[in-house]
């Protein structure tokens, strides 16, 4: 067999010098020049402490993001780039930005400058492509000092929940050095009033903005019913004595998980609940969920939460650190957070069974009792929490009873209806419903002041009441009663 190479046509020296040219670049570390990336499509997401400005790529492109001032602009440079959609139907209400304009920068790369009506913080970063979009540049500018919900709670409000927080661990603490106090210096100050402050429901719309979560079969986005849903419950919130809402989401943008809860915790609720709606594979799956964090996320969260900060007061003595753990050994430190958790995770399953009672009087259940899952929105370790499954957008029918407006108020009622009844029965201690209680105010109720000879079951056969609802609505435990003491009689 001949080894003489065989002649080599044009195409062939074609082909070798391409090979040759790529191994230049290669050999001195240049990259190969790409084809120039198109800006096909720019969204914006306003929120009250951000915008977010998303740039749809047909290809990756390296970009440059920096301030200017005099006037304030934010400019976003994009190598080897061009502009394929129109700048200037971009909708800029709510957000810093009051004008767009764009040009050609050094020949073949692209600039877009922000005009700014305040001094934002900047930070970018890009996407590669998935299910939904393709290549992406993400632009978010924070608003400094702004807070991310729209009426944040007052600072006196909260100084309050916090000194209450404190003052009632520090109470629980068996070896807490408590200073001397002379009674008669005791007797002489006068009481300061009771706070009756409202208790706090902190709402979260899942999802939002460029995340749309799950989409029905006739094209219903999740983030869009479960803000429908979540506006309802505020309402229904706010308009209730004793009780104010915190809306976490307020519009069309996106929050991280992780920023949710913190969020929240700023607020200082007293309860959290997110809202979404379920998704499946196939269309048959129906009915309303609710979730609690499982046992097992909560003791991993617990400890990521130790080993990030020694010290993380606000999970036993308010968010300002009113309380310290650094005094404490590990053991100590994990077995106290692990009593919060333990605690807060029973009062969600508390609050959870009677808001899946509620929904089982509006909607079909897909889960009879209340799940326990790992989710990240849920693993705020200090505040009670539950992650509530509407229906199943999935479904067809479904879908269709998810965005009748009269299912979505049903839903909230319920949702309600579960947390109010909760924490009317479970009060926190500074609250104006605590205060009713203590105070026999309530409007669905009579007093009446035990004589002498006079038996609980007396009394409620006087007023018409069965004795175990008697014994219930005064949180009495036997049958022993005292000269003097004042009964609430519920009324039938």
């Amino acid at each position: 067999m001949s080894t003489r190479p065989l002649p080599m046509g044009q195409d062939g020296k074609l082909s070798v010098l391409c090979l040759l040219i790529l191994s230049f670049f290669l050999l001195f570390g240049l990259s190969v020049p790409a084809q120039a990336a198109q800006v096909d499509n720019v969204r914006l997401w306003a929120a009250p402490d951000h915008a977010r400005l998303v740039f749809d790529l047909s290809a990756d492109a390296e970009a440059n993001v920096f301030l200017l001032d005099d006037p304030k602009r934010l400019v976003i440079d994009l190598d080897e780039s061009r502009l394929n959609t129109d700048l200037g139907s971009l909708d800029l209400d709510g957000s810093a930005i009051t004008g767009v304009r764009s040009g050609i920068r050094d020949g073949s790369g692209l600039r877009v400058v922000l005009e700014l009506s305040r001094a934002v913080e900047p930070r970018h970063f890009t996407l590669p492509p998935n299910e939904q979009y393709g290549h992406r540049l993400v632009v978010d500018m924070e608003y400094p000092g702004e807070s991310a919900v729209e009426n944040p709670i007052d600072p006196i409000e909260a100084m309050i929940r916090e000194q209450e927080i404190a003052a009632t661990r520090h109470r629980s603490e068996p070896d807490s050095e408590a200073p001397r106090v002379d009674p008669e210096v005791v007797a002489r100050k006068p009481a300061a009033p009771h706070p009756r402050r409202d208790i706090i429901i902190a709402i979260d719309p899942g999802h939002g903005g460029e995340d749309p979560g799950a989409i029905g079969p006739g094209g219903t986005r999740e983030k869009d019913v479960v803000l429908e849903i979540s506006r309802r419950l505020q309402r229904l919130v706010d308009n209730t004595e004793g009780f104010r809402a915190v809306m976490i989401r307020d519009g069309d943008y996106f929050i991280g998980l992780r920023q949710r809860t913190q969020i929240a915790r700023e607020q200082k609720a007293d309860f959290f609940v997110s809202i979404h709606a379920d998704a499946f594979t196939s269309p048959q799956p129906n009915g309303s969920a609710v979730y609690a964090l499982s046992q097992r996320g909560a003791t991993s969260e617990t400890a990521q939460w130790l080993a990030e900060s020694e010290n993380r007061a606000d999970l036993i003595g308010g968010v300002d650190g009113n309380l310290s753990l650094k005094d404490k050994d590990e053991m100590l430190r994990g077995v106290l957070l692990d009593l919060t958790m333990t605690a807060t995770l029973n009062d969600s399953l508390s609050i959870g069974g009677q808001v899946l009672d509620q929904l089982g009087k509006v909607n079909r259940l897909h889960r009879s009792r209340v799940e326990q899952a790992g989710f990240r929105v849920l693993k705020s370790p200090d505040i009670p929490s539950l992650l509530i499954e509407a229906g199943f957008i999935s479904n067809p029918d479904e879908e269709r009873r998810l965005r009748d407006s009269g299912h979505q108020q049903r839903l909230a009622e319920s949702i309600f209806a579960g947390i109010e009844s909760h924490f009317r029965g479970n009060p926190p201690p500074a609250s104006l419903l605590a205060w009713q209680r203590d105070n026999r105010r309530t409007p669905s109720s009579n007093e009446y002041r035990i004589q002498p000879g006079d038996t609980l079951s007396q009394i409620a056969a006087r007023h018409g009441v069965p004795v175990g609802q008697l014994k219930q609505a005064n949180e009495i435990n036997g049958d022993v009663i005292r000269v003097g003491q004042v009964l609430r009689i519920p009324r039938s």
